[in-house]
């Protein structure tokens, strides 16, 4: 074909088509992308405004322009564009631009043009305002059993965590990567943390574990601006390196410094908000439109199951924490108090602490619930200072309760005693306080009993001082 008839070409289709050009390079890198043509759809889709005033195209489209006049350069799109244009291989995609509200399903095929110097494609799209789920899963035999097989895994799993380290070694052995990660983040509580992790064995490199914590996330949080609204970055070149250089200098210092010579890196979305990434090193490059096929499914079911993952770990701290202490409540307690007696949870000796605190009605009385509620927190991490080994529960109101097993009498006796003394003094927070101890593994029921009772008995005599 010639390049004047390539207009005439792409008025031929009845869907949303342009002509793509890609400049050839001796070294193998992606030349300069430029639009040579759009039939009327195209054209007027991507220069039409939405109800916020938005549009694809920055302005009046130009055929032979370079593409980046137009948008934001997109490392997948020049991927795309390279793999059809230079390599002769047709693709297909079906992709959510993160800074746009529709779904782009697009197909490029190699188009022959009498030109040396320059790899053409056509370019063809149709866009749905949501999801289409039969083009979701309208995938080849290989992918949709990979997907499958994680999808089962997670569903079926008693253990999150350790199945979540499971399916990241698929993932690690799918995409002939070194190293596998999937991260959470809270970028409201300013946390992180490793939610599965797999390595090439006799690979060596640094403990993840060891590497992340909650001061990584200011670094996630960088990765959003240089994913520019794309779901999904793929660096497998020094040309593409030098791109993230640019963008984000801190992370590809840490990137050469680990020796990460590619990186596919997918964030997790669920209902609009970041919740993770997920993100494999040192992948097989050869292979990357069938990995960035697969991960971005994938990572739609993981980011799913994390999801409810972290709901569920939310509805369990709301049915056994005590949201205004921080220490369990008296469910928890009650659920403690069911494996013990039922024989769930085995013991040799068992201890037990009641702990009332003495003046919160008079605070509450007379400098109002704020204060008492203040005064209950404080009452709360002195138990937890002291008891740092026990299991520490607010019974209901004032009053608290320690459980501690296999402990020696003596070491309790002894921070019962400290925490004694130190109530009676001026200005600290006061307790009244019952301690029992049972050598021979008796019934934690019995045990509970005795030391409300003495606790009760130390209550008085709080009292009967202060008069």
């Amino acid at each position: 074909m010639k390049k004047e008839e390539l207009q005439k070409f792409v008025d031929s289709f009845h869907t949303m088509t342009s002509i793509l050009s890609v400049e050839n390079t001796s070294d193998g890198s992606i030349g300069t992308i430029r639009i040579e043509a759009g039939n009327e759809l195209y054209v007027k889709s991507m220069e039409r405004k939405d109800g916020d005033g938005n549009s694809v195209f920055s302005q009046k489209f130009i055929p032979g322009s370079n593409y980046e006049m137009y948008m934001e350069k997109e490392l997948n799109f020049e991927k795309f564009c390279y793999q059809s244009a230079i390599l002769k291989k047709p693709v297909h995609a079906y992709i959510q631009p993160e800074r746009f509200p529709f779904w782009i399903n697009l197909f490029m095929l190699p188009v022959e043009v009498d030109d040396t110097e320059k790899g053409y494609c056509s370019y063809s799209l149709e866009v749905t305002p949501e999801a289409d789920l039969e083009t979701m899963t309208r995938l080849s035999a290989e992918i949709s059993s990979n997907v499958l097989k994680a999808c089962i895994k997670l569903r079926g799993t008693k253990n999150f965590l350790k199945t979540m380290d499971e399916v990241i070694e698929d993932i690690r052995e799918l995409c002939g990567a070194e190293t596998c990660c999937v991260l959470r983040t809270d970028f409201r509580e300013r946390s992180c943390f490793v939610l599965g992790s797999a390595t090439k064995p006799n690979t060596y490199v640094q403990n993840i574990h060891k590497v992340i914590s909650n001061k990584f996330v200011d670094y996630a949080e960088s990765w959003i601006e240089t994913l520019k609204g794309s779901n999904c970055l793929i660096i497998q070149n020094d040309a593409d390196m030098e791109i993230i250089r640019e963008r984000n200098p801190a992370w590809y210092a840490s990137l050469t410094g680990a020796k990460v010579k590619s990186l596919v890196l997918l964030p997790l979305m669920h209902n609009e908000e970041f919740i993770g990434f997920i993100w494999a090193t040192n992948f097989d490059t050869s292979n990357v439109l069938r990995i960035k096929e697969t991960l971005e499914l994938v990572t739609f079911f993981i980011a799913s199951e994390v999801a409810s993952y972290l709901l569920l770990q939310q509805l369990e701290v709301l049915s056994n924490v005590d949201l205004l202490t921080g220490v369990k409540n008296r469910n928890a307690m009650n659920n403690q108090v069911y494996q013990l007696v039922n024989g769930i949870v085995q013991y040799k000796t068992i201890s037990v602490v009641f702990a009332d605190l003495n003046g919160l009605k008079p605070v509450n009385d007379n400098e109002g619930h704020n204060a008492g509620d203040a005064l209950l927190k404080r009452a709360s991490q002195i138990l937890k200072e002291t008891f740092t080994d026990c299991e520490v529960y607010r019974a209901g109101g004032d009053e608290f309760v320690v459980v501690a097993l296999d402990r020696p009498r003596a070491d309790l006796e002894a921070r019962v005693e400290k925490l004694r003394q130190k109530s009676k003094e001026k200005g600290n927070v006061s307790f009244a306080l019952g301690f029992f101890h049972d050598e021979n593994g008796g019934d934690v029921r019995k045990a509970m009993h005795e030391a409300d009772v003495l606790m009760y008995e130390d209550k008085k005599l709080h009292y009967a001082h202060k008069r």
